[in-house]
């Protein structure tokens, strides 16, 4: 008997050559990733030979060949040839290295995604009704089963679910969107390569779809050649938005109604779930400095935003109106149906012909007359018809759907999924946040006040005459600005974007999220912008009660904003005309108060190690404070890519919060190469939220005292953590305030290149052109340089010192019953040894050799290197594992993978700097200094792809 079992193709087999030999195979990842990876590698070793010859692709694999030895044998020398070959290069030959390296990251990257996606599709094939798949929402739904909840508790849990992740351009995805395409062409074409059932010529054709995907990448421009613009950024956010995240959000639905009804039956699952997932957005509306963010920017931005989700709302009501071919003749409809259709038809003036060809059928002339209705909105013509009206237009169509005995068209596929959407996206697809700095808002109320004449020097006055003057302006309905009169620039400004803000809440209340105040140290920075929302008549009082469409969120950042965040937040909320603001804003019949925690510029000032343990003390507290006031609080994380700046893996971030702060709610910023990340395909998005759907089930259910918790419930533990944290900083405080420190990192990293590289909209500095110094660097690209040069400082520099300070005092017990049962201590040393398993010294040397040839202190790095000694032996003494490895052996196998390619994208990096460096301005305008400058960028991005983190 012959075996008719399919099997996926071989992909070796078709391969036309051998290309780039990459030996996926030796580094222990699986068997399916380990064959897209030698076939991309392959095919990207095929197209480097044809477009530049069989020498190029022999130089790349020598270079590879050498890193990989010197890592094997722990050879240095190895190193030292291959960065003598880099040297001997001449700069073209160097960037046509540098794209084939880069292009194999950005590969691999999608091999990778691609094999995340094939492991849940198998665990969901294996998974069982009483052993759901790991993190997802199947399991939490069995979990809280299991632990008594019935299903009207679940139900409860659920509708307290608040979870809005939000998108920001900190930096912008470091590649263009051609590459992202041609990328996702890759992604698509591996993803089918796994289905057994593939032809000999089916294969062929999707292995040469793959190959000229990665030909055409060769010759793309990786790097953008000019300056990126807000209105790209706001561009790259909605391409995601519009593609897999709007997909994805029906499935999640879809995910907790099977999970539901698996559990406790059909009857247990409601018509509508409650909204527990929507986003928001702040790109085009963060004008924290970012000059190019203005009101007529972030207008133009709500635009496009309304734009784009009436033009998915129209398709997906043409792919209904196919759909839904039901005869009145056929199926009962109710009245109310046919009563809508007719006068919707009339109120859009449906074409009396497509009326007649509908007649009968009165779900499609429901649909014609909507998409006509949307057609309008398309148009910017008059129109009155919301969000809410086109969600209610499908309950009605779901509605009698039911009640004709379709109930299955009803509550599965296209229509279920078409009202989730409506209800999330609405018509502003993202809720657009704006930001400003608290000291711009001073200046501007200053100015309002001034050109009143009502007072000449605000700046000058303390905070009690401050609040005192600012309530009592708030309680005076008349405007402060004189008809006609002249203000400054930052108030004027001001003064229109909330003009903006005015006008699109009225269109669309939703399309507005709140409004975010950086750097908020007191009363009077959050009444300061109540005044302004007074003045473009978003605030008002009437008859003693406050009306205002949007909520006012503090942002606390730096270590000493945490540590103070409870006092701050005691004040606001004893305010008496804040408090009434609060209640003005409530949820649940309780005053509602967001607060925004900055994850970047506590790292950068405090360090690693203390900035998580100022963040982990700041949710606890801003959640006792906010009891005490009987207000409902939300968090907003504002985290980065990288572990520096609170990256790392959402759902068990989640879980590590302080379990009072648990209330269902959460927003989180996702930015850069995270979101392309989490995003680029519909099965990575779905894992993404399903994990954190996941987490915020679970840490709502459990329960909330602390006693639950092993090391937090003794009061020694914390004083430990604080013990911890503060001998952390000290020696990450001594490092950064060591005269000699600055000169080597400005020498060292390739800070003056990412200064220029065309990444994002936002300067890399507070303060103005060719100002750069610690204070005013952000902390994105403090995080990013870090990052190109492997030392990777800010995601576990002060770890050492830290646990080291507790084991000399004894705490060697106490440490490792933290590390056992405390889940906030356990992400912090997962994260940071994750991080010291991505850094790599031995490669970082070279960048300090580079800094000595510049005059700096070789000091700084041997700083680095010993408390990287340090804390591998602390950790070692405290888990019983190394920062050899990674936390999980996936993530192990895949630095292993990528470190020799890595490798040699520094040594390239390296040599390009010290060439740069020995050209003089004249030679750095000629087109051989251009030349050079675009490999360096080059270079920037590859190691980015390869680190999987920009900042």
């Amino acid at each position: 008997m012959t075996d008719e079992t399919l099997h996926p193709p071989d992909l070796d087999a078709l391969l036309a050559t051998r290309g780039l030999q990459v030996e996926g195979e030796g580094t222990g990842i699986s068997g399916p990733l380990s064959r897209n990876v030698n076939l991309v590698g392959g095919l990207l070793g095929e197209a480097v030979a044809e477009r530049h010859g069989p020498a190029m692709l022999e130089l790349v694999e020598r270079l590879r060949l050498l890193c990989r030895d010197a890592a094997q044998e722990e050879n240095d020398a190895r190193r030292d040839e291959a960065a003598r070959l880099i040297a001997e290069q001449d700069v073209d030959t160097l960037r046509a290295v540098l794209r084939a390296f880069t292009t194999f990251f950005h590969l691999v990257n999608k091999a990778e995604q691609i094999e995340v996606a094939r492991i849940n599709r198998v665990r969901e094939q294996r998974a069982t009704a009483d052993a759901p798949r790991p993190e997802s929402i199947a399991e939490a739904i069995h979990l809280l089963a299991r632990d008594g909840h019935d299903a009207a508790e679940v139900h409860a849990l659920l509708a307290r679910l608040d979870i809005q992740p939000t998108l920001t351009a900190h930096p912008t995805e470091a590649r263009r969107r051609s590459i992202l395409l041609r990328q996702g062409e890759v992604a698509a074409a591996l993803d089918r390569l796994t289905d057994p059932r593939l032809t000999p010529s089916e294969a062929d054709g999707l292995v040469a779809e793959v190959r000229n995907a990665i030909s055409l990448l060769l010759a793309t421009d990786e790097v953008r050649t000019r300056a990126v613009t807000v209105q790209d950024e706001v561009r790259h956010g909605l391409y995601f938005l519009a593609t897999s995240i709007w997909r994805t959000v029906p499935r999640i639905h879809q995910d907790v109604r099977e999970a539901l009804r698996a559990r406790f039956g059909a009857d247990a699952v409601p018509a509508e779930l409650p909204l527990f997932l929507r986003y928001r957005s702040w790109i085009g509306g963060d004008r924290d400095g970012n000059p190019g963010v203005t009101a007529e920017l972030t207008q133009w931005t709500l635009a496009e935003h309304r734009r784009d989700a009436l033009k998915l709302h129209r398709r997906t009501l043409n792919e209904l109106r196919l759909l839904l071919s039901v005869s009145s003749a056929q199926v009962p409809v109710p009245a109310a149906l046919g009563e809508r259709a007719e006068a919707l038809a009339e109120a859009v003036a449906l074409p009396a012909a497509t009326r007649a060809s509908l007649t009968g059928e009165p779900y499609r002339l429901l649909l014609m007359a909507m998409m006509a209705a949307v057609d309008r909105l398309i148009a910017e013509e008059p129109m009155e018809y919301r969000a809410a009206d086109f969600a209610d237009d499908l309950r009605l169509i779901r509605d009698g759907l039911e009640a004709g005995g379709l109930g299955g068209v009803a509550r599965d596929g296209l229509l279920p999924d078409a009202l989730v959407q409506a209800r999330t996206f609405g018509f502003h697809m993202a809720a657009l946040d704006v930001r400003q700095h608290s000291r711009v808002h001073e200046s501007a109320v200053g100015g309002l006040l001034r050109a009143a004449g009502v007072e000449d020097d605000y700046a000058k006055l303390d905070e009690a005459a401050r609040v005192e003057l600012l309530v009592r302006e708030l309680g005076v309905p008349r405007p402060l600005r004189p008809i006609g009169a002249e203000l400054p620039e930052d108030a004027a400004e001001l003064l229109d974007t909330m003009a903006v803000i005015r006008e699109a809440v009225a269109r669309e209340p939703d399309s507005i999220g709140c409004y975010i105040i950086s750097m908020t140290s007191t009363v009077s920075d959050v009444l300061e912008v109540l005044l302004l929302m007074k003045e473009a008549g978003l605030w008002r009082q009437v008859d003693g009660r406050i009306e205002c469409p949007l909520d006012v969120v503090p942002l606390f950042e730096t270590i000493a904003d945490l540590d103070a965040a409870e006092e701050r937040l005691d004040a606001m909320f004893g305010d008496p005309l804040y408090s009434r603001h609060l209640a003005a804003r409530a949820r649940g019949g309780k005053p509602f108060q967001e607060v925004m925690l900055g994850y970047s510029d506590s790292n950068k000032d405090g360090g690693y190690l203390m900035a998580n343990w100022a963040l982990h003390k700041a949710q606890g507290a801003i959640a006792r404070v906010a009891t005490r006031h009987g207000v409902e609080v939300r968090l907003f994380h504002g985290r980065g890519g990288t572990v520096g700046r609170g990256g790392g893996r959402a759902n068990q971030a989640i879980l590590a919060m302080p379990p009072e702060s648990h209330n269902g709610g959460i927003r989180f910023t996702e930015q850069g190469e995270v979101i392309s990340f989490r995003y680029a395909l519909p099965a990575i998005a779905r894992r993404h939220l399903e994990q954190i759907v996941h987490a915020q089930l679970v840490a709502l259910a459990r329960p909330v005292p602390e006693a639950a918790f092993m090391a937090p419930t003794r009061d020694g533990s914390r004083d430990l953590m604080q013990r911890i944290a503060d001998a952390a900083m000290s020696a990450y405080r001594g490092l950064i305030d060591d005269p000699e420190t600055w000169p080597f990192y400005l020498s060292a990293t390739p800070i003056a290149h990412i200064a220029g590289l065309p990444l994002a909209s936002r300067p890399v500095s507070r303060k103005g052109p060719g100002e750069l110094d610690f204070e005013g660097l952000r902390a994105i690209p403090w995080v990013f340089s870090w990052t190109q040069t492997r030392y990777t400082i800010p995601g576990w520099y002060g770890l050492g010192s830290g646990l080291r300070a507790a084991l000399d005092a004894g705490e060697g017990d106490e440490l490792r019953r933290m590390a056992e049962g405390w889940p906030f201590f356990q992400a912090l040393v997962a994260d940071g040894r994750r991080e010291m398993a991505r850094a790599r010294l031995p490669l970082a040397r070279r960048y300090a050799d580079l800094a000595v040839e510049a005059g700096a202190s070789h000091a700084p790095h041997d700083r680095i290197t010993a408390e990287f000694a340090e804390a591998r032996a602390a950790l070692r003494e405290v888990s019983g594992e190394g920062a050899e490895q990674a936390d999980t052996p996936v993530i192990a196998r895949s630095i292993a993978l990528r470190n020799p390619y890595t490798d040699v994208l520094n040594l390239a990096q390296i040599d390009l700097m010290r060439r740069w460096r020995a050209l003089d301005e004249d030679a750095r305008a000629t087109p051989d200094g251009e030349a050079l400058k675009q490999a360096l960028f080059i270079s920037l991005n590859g190691i980015a792809g390869a680190m999987q983190s920009t900042g």
